[in-house]
């Protein structure tokens, strides 16, 4: 089962979190979310549990729980949302024919 793990110091790392959850069952990974030009924490990840009763459990015994001065926010991650290969807002055309020098169609 996958864990959303939110509202965690941004000076935090991955070991920390698989120590808070294995309190709780086996922890498969961790996955902190970070930025991806400063490498710097965006303070939420992701932590795997096989065994979903386990994960149930870690959910509500740490939900809400104090962690290094900050309330945790635990619950079950919701499925990632399709994305498509393409960006911004659908690609569009080219535009015009404004701008460049050189002659026309010949």
């Amino acid at each position: 089962m996958r864990i959303y793990v939110g509202n965690l110091p941004y000076n935090c790392i991955e070991s920390e979190i698989q120590e808070l959850f294995e309190a709780h069952g086996a922890v498969e990974s961790v996955q902190m979310i970070r930025d991806r030009d400063t490498g710097q924490s965006k303070g939420f990840g992701f932590v795997e549990m096989p065994n979903s009763a386990e994960a149930q459990a870690a959910i509500q015994a740490l939900n809400g729980q104090p962690f290094n001065n900050r309330n945790l926010t635990v619950n079950e991650a919701r499925p990632r949302p399709e994305r498509s290969d393409r960006g911004g807002y659908g690609g569009g055309g080219r535009g015009g024919r404004s701008g460049g020098g050189g002659g026309g169609w010949r």
